[in-house]
């Protein structure tokens, strides 16, 4: 049973991380940046956009234009390849912390895509 508990705070610390980022992305606009420079690149932002595809796909979250929630499991496919091969592609150089997020979210997803298909 630790898995279940381990799972379900993992499941929950990633949909903070995105949730946050994805509050930041909305409320930040072109006035916002006095400079005129977009924020510093992010990696726990660029896994948390393909998260949040794979979600839609899945149909757990509302699609941003529709507002509707549609399950289309090729898009949830398509998004959960996309975090395996940027697994693959990063492998021995992420942070500790980035290492962990990607495999909990990619182990979160797997089991979500599983669970919709069956």
């Amino acid at each position: 049973m630790a898995d279940d508990n381990s799972g379900k705070r993992i499941d929950e610390e990633w949909k903070r991380k995105a949730q946050e980022e994805k509050q930041r992305a909305v409320m930040q606009d072109d006035d916002d940046y006095p400079s005129g420079a977009p924020p510093e690149p992010c990696f726990a932002f660029l896994v948390s956009g393909l998260v949040t595809q794979a979600l839609i796909g899945l149909g757990q979250m509302p699609h941003p234009l529709t507002k509707k929630q549609q399950t289309s499991m090729e898009e949830a496919k398509f998004a959960i390849d996309n975090l395996q091969m940027l697994q693959d592609k990063t492998k021995g150089n992420l942070t500790d912390d980035e290492k962990k997020y990607l495999d909990s979210v990619l182990y979160d997803l797997r089991l979500r895509f599983l669970d919709s298909a069956g």
